[in-house]
């Protein structure tokens, strides 16, 4: 092979790796089957403060590369035992893959395109300069760093918006996060309402799991999915002989759920009887499954959840005020999806990756018209038709994008209410003077330009209104639309 030029370093330029900081002694490996080349290569960046390691041929490089710990691949591309290319295609596999620079004396425009869509970062034809080759390497470790900086502060926030399967942003959310941190601890009843759909089971198992008793059984009910005369024997058992079609003893969920969680879903549904005997449970630590003699202790958290107004129960006589008080030790109230609409996408990307992972799929998110609708959309279903949405968009999608259409005609046409337009600009984080210009500018177009009959709509004399239009366009805001009317 012959040796191509190259040109060193004068030793007035001081090192570029000092330049970016963090690009110091990272490991960069040179993979090159001339030993001449390999020589000058390894020196000049060793120079610059780099870690420099070499393979004498693509296999050896692979090897090195699979073993761990290199942040830059510098190779060339003709290479007996294994051609760069070849070798690039194994590099990449590896994962974390290191960024790789390829070296080529065969420098025509196929080869590099083929480098570049393999993953290559950068390509050098020889023959060229070594600071050349430097600011390369320099830009490469940069970016590499850039991007693992990207993905730390990701993973913190994501570890932030999240409690278990829990995902949310928005204010109320953290503040909720927050009480379970506090209450996890403690064995204290809990109470959860909130509309339907909303994540009350959710709560209720992060609540679980992040407590002592997480290692203990949780065990859901849903006390309106099952008729009153069975339900007692779910939930506290029966002896054998209690009734007609008990020939053996049957353990409740209370005894099931001893020393861990129970959840009860639609706790309002409870009748006046069943209310009483529950009573008892949270107060004695006590059951007595039906046709027995006796109480048997249990250890067990209640974690409680409704959406029904329990207080309206209390004032009608219907749900007992001293077994609310005893569910009401510690309250957690889930609002609606439309009073958190920040969390939004948020949510929308957490199922996104869930649906496609299970679908097969590579998809890698929303298009900015399907982000529109989903913030457009009142979401009357809360969190739970947002997930089914979601998995009906990805079961669709044929491209790595969900797109608007893949959307259920009721959520991409729906005309958006004020208070989910309000939604959606809190999500989008617009400012108040963002939110007014915006509002000024539709309503102005909505009366085609007409600015007598604009400023009548929102309530502003055309003086005012003018001023804040030519502080829009001082601004570079978007035109509006012309005079359509004869001025006055």
């Amino acid at each position: 092979m012959a040796e191509p030029a190259i040109t060193a370093v004068p030793e007035k330029m001081p090192p570029l790796a000092a330049a970016v900081p963090g690009t110091g002694r990272a490991t960069i490996l040179v993979v090159e089957d001339d030993a001449a080349m390999r020589t000058m290569l390894r020196e000049a960046l060793d120079e610059d403060g780099y870690a420099v390691e070499t393979a004498a041929g693509g296999r050896a490089g692979v090897e090195r590369v699979r073993q761990g710990g290199i942040d830059l691949v510098v190779s060339d591309v003709k290479m007996p035992d294994l051609d760069g290319l070849d070798m690039l295609r194994e590099i990449k596999a590896v994962s974390p893959s290191p960024h790789v620079i390829t070296i080529t004396a065969f420098g025509s425009i196929d080869t590099a395109i083929r480098a570049v869509k393999l993953g290559a970062f950068d390509y050098i034809t020889k023959p060229f300069d070594i600071d050349q080759l430097i600011l390369s390497v320099q830009k490469a470790l940069a970016e590499r760093a850039l991007r693992s900086e990207v993905a730390r502060l990701q993973g913190e926030v994501q570890k932030s918006y999240r409690w278990g399967n829990i995902v949310g942003k928005s204010a109320v959310m953290q503040e909720m996060f927050a009480l379970i941190r506090r209450l996890s601890g403690s064995a204290a009843s809990v109470l959860v309402t909130g509309a339907s759909g909303t994540g009350k089971e959710l709560v209720a198992k992060a609540i679980h799991f992040n407590s002592p008793r997480r290692e203990r059984p949780f065990v859901a009910l849903n006390c309106a999915a099952i008729p009153d005369t069975l339900l007692e024997s779910e939930l506290f058992g029966y002896k054998r002989g209690a009734f007609t079609d008990a020939r053996s003893d049957r353990a409740g969920i209370f005894v099931e759920a001893d020393g861990g969680t129970i959840f009860l879903d639609e706790i309002a549904e409870l009748s006046p009887t069943l209310q009483a005997k529950l009573l008892r449970v949270l107060q004695e630590g006590e059951i007595r499954p039906l046709g027995a003699a006796r109480n048997e202790k249990v250890d067990v958290r209640v974690v409680a959840a409704t959406n029904i107004d329990l207080e309206a129960r209390l004032a009608s006589g219907s749900f007992r005020q001293d077994l609310y008080y005893r569910l009401n030790v510690i309250h957690i109230h889930l609002p609606a999806l439309r009073d958190r609409a920040e969390d939004i996408l948020m949510l929308a990307e957490h199922f996104l990756s869930r649906s496609a992972t299970r679908a097969g799929k590579e998809i890698r998110g929303f298009h900015e018209a399907a982000k529109k609708a989903l913030l457009g959309y009142g979401w009357p279903g809360n969190v739970r038709e947002l997930e089914n949405v979601v998995e009906r968009a990805v079961a669709l999608a044929e491209s790595d994008l969900v797109q608007a259409e893949d959307l259920p005609p009721g959520v991409r046409e729906r005309r958006a209410t004020a208070e989910d337009e309000l939604g959606a600009a809190v999500a989008r984080g617009l400012t108040l003077d963002e939110l007014e210009r915006e509002f000024i500018t539709r309503v102005l177009a909505a009366e085609g330009g007409n600015k007598t009959r604009a400023a009548q709509r929102l309530g502003l004399d055309r003086k005012t209104l003018y001023r804040k239009l030519e502080e829009y366009a001082s601004s570079a805001a978007p035109a509006v639309p012309e005079e359509s009317e004869p001025q006055p």
